[in-house]
């Protein structure tokens, strides 16, 4: 880094303290109106709470069963294994018996840390880190400093989360020469039985052999009536003395593991015998190595830390081992049942191909994988080639509910995919994964918008019948971005069979040279066939001019982006916006494309930490989508960076006033570094 930034004091209007921070942390003492910020390692997400020793929920990624008798599949809320309870002198802790609370997101390292004191008795602190390095396992390191003479109780528990059931809840102590592992574990199946869930959990004592359990303080087990599983420990403390312990925890399904229970067992064991210098040193070198992508602004410290931790939650929910997309809301919450969107492709896969191609390789492989199911789809409504479903999850088939005429008739995504399967490939020149992966999606692909599309008496090309971009608009003729995203898709599918020397569809040709994009009677590019003026839920017709670039002509932008931006709805999705201030910044209107960008998340920040909702007037964070939608202003509107046939390049960039430098590393597989001075 060029600079260092100082921590600061950010006062909201409304007199609400938001948070000391620099730019690698995001402190609070107010736990007023709290919403919490999940820590997550791709395959699970851990909400903390404001309330010491508590955790919200664990969600677990990838891992569905259906929410109801007649409902559709929903992400699973697993088992809670993070909740600890510490008596000391037989009272127990709780928010009303602390002083000097504080949290700390540490970004750097994904920790986050919790500090207070119990009266006068003690000093506490504990971290919360969900291990990059053991993704199925989370390790909470506490420290405990006494001011007196106190006992303290210890337990943790592992909770059974409706509606999770029928339980095998056991402590047993597995030995091996001289060695021995205390482990407490739950097994439990979900609802209507599609998984078994398993649990296990162990304390750690990093001042002894934790194996060792002459040693080690006596263990005591409860079983208690609602289900949860604990396991205590007592310790007399002299003034002066501090306990540095952990507890660590693990879970697996039936959707990983033939085995979850033994499974889970071994990462716990892995965890306790581990010395935890080692062990969080690697979850450390994992994050050291995802922040080689980065974004540094210098000169507004408030936006450095909302743009970190914008990247932070992209990092946090993918993996670039796991073949798995993200959802809209992350592993934050059930939010949208935890399915797959058109979000990824769109909004959150830039930001990423840019600066992490690994994790991006994961995000086309998770399509890549459900090409089969996509062909039965097209097959099942009388089309060609692969359909992809508006919501998808583990089975790649359609995961939205039946009333939502989303998912039977919003078919962009399935133009959406074969974008970022080209984009892929234009910043990864990887002509082995063009053949084997790339080229039959994109054939398949363009097949399908052939045969999706109808011919009209004059030559050109309809597509009926679709819910476009706006889903305010349902069941309409010739969309503008569906249109717009299926021409590209068919042009992405001619350039790819030339790079192969593959032969070229002639209706891929016809078709994408002739789909109809209308106009209104002033010239405005039109949405689509009926459309007359009304409020929209988010941008459709921009998004030709970004990231389509179908719509080139400066006068045309301009004359959609002034016609377009008053009838966004305010109810509508954080990332509207964002669209809107890329095409200013490249433009070079960048104060009006820096006003766009605040309004595009400023008003969904959620206190004490800007957890980003997905609209200003819900509260359900964190929606990752807005946050690669934010993204995206920085990286192709002010950084000016295009994904072009010769790659990632840089034209243009401006910076807004406000700022003093850009700085982008990690850029591209040649891991390139761009620095915008503001002169």
């Amino acid at each position: 880094m060029k600079f260092n930034l100082l921590c600061a004091m950010v006062i909201f209007s409304n007199g609400f303290l938001f948070a000391q921070h620099d730019g690698w942390h995001i402190t609070t003492t107010n736990s007023e109106n709290y919403t919490g910020i999940v820590l997550a390692n791709g395959r699970i997400g851990i909400l903390p709470s404001e309330k010491p020793f508590e955790i919200q929920q664990v969600i677990l990624n990838n891992v569905y069963e259906k929410a109801s008798p007649l409902g559709v599949s929903q992400i699973l809320k697993g088992m809670n294994f993070g909740n600890l309870k510490l008596v000391i002198d037989n009272e127990r802790i709780t928010p009303s018996n602390i002083t000097n609370w504080q949290q700390t997101l540490m970004l750097k390292e994904a920790g986050f840390k919790t500090t207070f004191d119990f009266k006068d008795k003690a000093k506490i602190s504990y971290t919360i880190y969900a291990l990059r390095n053991v993704p199925y396992a989370v390790y909470i390191d506490v420290s405990v400093e006494a001011l007196k003479d106190i006992s303290l109780d210890v337990s943790a528990e592992i909770e059974l989360t409706a509606p999770l059931k029928n339980p095998n809840s056991t402590f047993r102590i597995l030995e091996d020469v001289e060695v021995t592992m205390p482990i407490l574990q739950t097994v439990a199946s979900t609802q209507f039985d599609k998984h078994i869930v398993a649990t296990s959990g162990t304390f750690i004592w990093h001042d002894i052999n934790s194996g060792d359990a002459e040693q080690r303080p006596s263990l005591s087990h409860n079983l208690l009536p609602n289900g949860t599983n604990s396991l205590s420990f007592r310790k007399n403390m002299i003034a002066g003395q501090s306990l540095d312990f952990a507890w660590t925890a693990a879970q697996c399904t039936t959707q990983d593991f033939n085995d979850p229970q033994n499974e889970s067992e071994r990462f716990v064991i892995f965890n306790l015998l581990t010395p935890k210098n080692d062990l969080l040193g690697e979850h450390t070198k994992l994050w050291e190595a995802l922040w080689e992508g980065d974004i540094i602004i210098e000169g507004d410290l408030k936006t450095q830390q909302d743009v970190r931790l914008a990247l932070y939650h992209l990092y946090a929910f993918g993996r670039g081992d796991s073949n798995l997309s993200i959802a809209p809301m992350g592993l934050s919450s059930q939010g949208y049942n935890g399915h797959i969107f058109w979000d990824t492709e769109l909004w959150m896969f830039p930001p990423l191909l840019v600066l992490n191609q690994d994790i991006a390789k994961s995000l086309v492989n998770y399509r890549s994988d459900r090409l089969v199911k996509a062909e039965q789809k097209a097959i099942n409504f009388g089309y060609k080639g692969a359909m992809f479903p508006w919501e998808s999850d583990d089975t790649g088939e359609e995961a939205t509910p039946a009333w939502a005429l989303t998912g039977t008739f919003e078919h962009h995504i399935t133009a959406d995919i074969a974008i970022a399967f080209w984009n892929y490939y234009r910043v990864t020149k990887n002509k082995s994964w063009l053949a084997e992966k790339g080229y039959p999606m994109l054939k398949q692909i363009a097949d399908f918008w052939v045969s999706r599309s109808s011919k009209n008496s004059d030559g050109t090309y309809s597509i009926k019948n679709v819910v476009g971009a706006n889903e305010f608009a349902p069941n309409v003729t010739d969309n503008a971005f569906t249109n717009g995203a299926a021409i590209t898709a068919l042009r992405y599918a001619i350039d790819a069979a030339n790079i192969l020397d593959k032969p070229v569809n002639d209706a891929w040709i016809s078709v994408s040279n002739q789909l109809n994009i209308l106009k209104l009677s002033d010239g405005t590019t039109k949405e689509h066939s009926t459309y007359d003026g009304e409020i929209i839920k988010q941008a459709d017709v921009n998004l030709l001019a970004y990231p389509l670039n179908i719509v080139t002509s400066e006068d045309q932008i301009l004359k959609d982006l002034n016609y377009y931006e008053p009838k966004l709805s305010p109810e509508g999705p954080a990332m509207g916006k964002s669209i809107f201030a890329i095409i200013h910044a490249r433009l070079g209107n960048t104060e009006e494309a820096y006003r766009l960008f605040k309004e595009s998340y400023e008003p969904n920040k959620r206190v004490p930490f800007g957890a980003l909702a997905e609209s200003a007037t819900s509260n359900n964070p964190y929606f990752v989508t807005g946050a690669g939608g934010m993204l995206q202003t920085i990286l192709f509107g002010f950084g000016g960076l295009h994904i072009t046939d010769d790659g990632i390049v840089q034209k243009n960039a401006n910076l807004p006033k406000a700022w003093k430098s850009l700085t982008l590393t990690g850029i591209g597989k040649e891991k390139k570094t761009f620095v915008i001075d503001n002169d």
